[in-house]
C-alpha cells in the first residue's frame, strides 16, 4: 500500500465512481483540473481512496491519452510502437532515463532560450509572431544548441549501451567461456 510521497504534495483522491476530489480545495476535480496542476507546476500526488495506491501515474496517462486523440498527437504510431518494444525488453529501464533526461535537456534548452529572449519583448508573452521573429534572429545560436542538445543525446545513448555491455559482460563473465565464446576445453 503506498500513500502520498511528500505531505507537502497536494493530496487528490480518486473514488470507485472515477471521480477525482482534492483535499486542498475539498472540491471534486476534474482530468482538465488535474491538467491545469501540471501546467501550473503544482506537485500533487493521486490515490486510491480505498487502498491508498499511488495511482499519478495511470492519471498523468490519461491526460495524455486525451491530448493524443485531440488536436496535432506529439508522438507518432511508430514512435509509440517503439516505446511499447521496450516494455519487457532488457533496456527498459534505461530507454525511461534516456527519455527522462532527453526531454529535461529540451526543457533546459527552452527556459535558455526564453531567459535570453526576455530583452527582446519587454516581458509580453511570446505570441507565434514573436517566436517567427525570434527564431530568425537566434537561428544561429539556436543551431548550437541543438547541436549541443543531439551530442548529450547521443553521448547519453553511447553511455546507455557501454553500461548494457558492461552488465551483460559481468553476468557472462562466470560462464566457463573464453574470450571468442568457445568453452576451454575445445580450444586447441
Amino acid at each position: 500500500m503506498t500513500t502520498a510521497k511528500n505531505s507537502a504534495d497536494r493530496l487528490i483522491k480518486k473514488y470507485p465512481n472515477r471521480r477525482l476530489y482534492d483535499t486542498q480545495t475539498s472540491s471534486y476535480i476534474t482530468l482538465t483540473d488535474v491538467k491545469q496542476l501540471v501546467l501550473d507546476n503544482e506537485e500533487f500526488t493521486v490515490v486510491d481512496a480505498k487502498s491508498g495506491d499511488d495511482l499519478t501515474r495511470s492519471i498523468l496517462l490519461q491526460i495524455i491519452l486525451e491530448e493524443e486523440s485531440h488536436g496535432v498527437p506529439m508522438f507518432s504510431s511508430g514512435a509509440l510502437s517503439q516505446i511499447i518494444r521496450y516494455y519487457g525488453h532488457a533496456m527498459q529501464g534505461m530507454m525511461g532515463n534516456y527519455l527522462e533526461k532527453n526531454i529535461q535537456t529540451f526543457i533546459d534548452i527552452q527556459n535558455k532560450l526564453a531567459e535570453n529572449s526576455k530583452g527582446f519583448y519587454e516581458g509580453k508573452p511570446f505570441s507565434p509572431e514573436m517566436w517567427t521573429q525570434f527564431m530568425n534572429v537566434q537561428g544561429p545560436m539556436m543551431q548550437g544548441m541543438m547541436s549541443n542538445y543531439i551530442e548529450q543525446s547521443k553521448n547519453l545513448f553511447i553511455q546507455m549501451q557501454e553500461q548494457m555491455q558492461s552488465q551483460t559482460k559481468n553476468m557472462f563473465g562466470t560462464f566457463p567461456f573464453g574470450a571468442t565464446g568457445t568453452p576451454p576445453e575445445q580450444k586447441k
